[in-house]
């Protein structure tokens, strides 16, 4: 399906089209289709969440890292755990198809935001480290809210 995919937009959400072909030679029907693409927004609902997480740790602090600082709030370990089940809610409680248009995901689908919200850590850890190395800076008054 990849390669049919760019470009056939008016074709995708056209409801008396029930034989779309991909480039696997399989035929979908709008329903399929439609099905199709609310799991990818789905997907994109949990890679949000899984990014958030780091976003969450790395506010703890502005300038100390969170391996200095730890991760003794319970409140906020309370929050990231609350956010994920949620998130895994919305996906995998039947009947929101209709309501929300959440379809469930593979489990392996969650994972595909994880280098992603790894990255945005490791970036953060990298900023916080140059704040106390070089007070003053570049870095500090570039990116130090």
């Amino acid at each position: 399906m990849p390669s049919k995919v760019v470009g056939i937009r008016l074709d995708w959400d056209d409801r008396s089209k029930n034989d779309l072909e991909d480039s696997y030679g399989q035929e979908w029907t709008y329903e399929q289709r439609k099905v199709v693409e609310f799991t990818c927004h789905t997907a994109f609902f949990a890679s949000i969440v899984v990014v958030q997480w780091a976003d969450l740790i790395i506010c703890k602090t502005r300038r100390n890292s969170v391996f200095q600082q730890g991760m003794k709030n319970k409140i906020l370990i309370f929050g990231l755990l609350e956010e994920t089940a949620l998130a895994a809610f919305l996906s995998y409680c039947p009947g929101m198809g209709v309501a929300l248009r959440m379809y469930p995901l593979k489990v392996t689908w969650w994972f595909c935001a994880f280098p992603y919200s790894l990255l945005i850590f490791i970036y953060d850890e990298v900023r916080k480290l140059l704040l106390r190395r070089y007070p003053g800076g570049w870095v500090e008054k570039e990116t130090y809210y």
